[in-house]
């Protein structure tokens, strides 16, 4: 991972960690998730998610709303007795 060094105004430092504080987080955080959202990253990660949710609807696999087989249901088939 590269280091960046930025230069800003004092005042503006000191209320952004302030409020980097009341947030929970760091400024070196906040900085770091802008950048990757300025860079595209997210938009990348969020495209990969809609093309996986695409390619699982078109499957034609369901669960028909009944969720996951349970593990005794797993252990229960044919397959897994031998």
């Amino acid at each position: 991972m590269a280091n960046l060094t930025i230069t800003v105004d004092d005042e503006t430092l000191k209320k952004a960690r302030m409020r980097a504080l009341e947030e929970d987080t760091s400024v070196n955080a906040v900085l770091r998730d802008y950048l990757e959202e300025y860079a595209g990253r997210r938009r990348e990660r969020r495209e990969a998610g809609r093309r996986l949710l695409e390619l699982a609807e078109d499957s034609g696999m369901s669960s028909e709303g009944k969720g996951l087989p349970g593990r005794e249901d797993l252990y229960d088939r044919k397959i897994a007795r031998g």
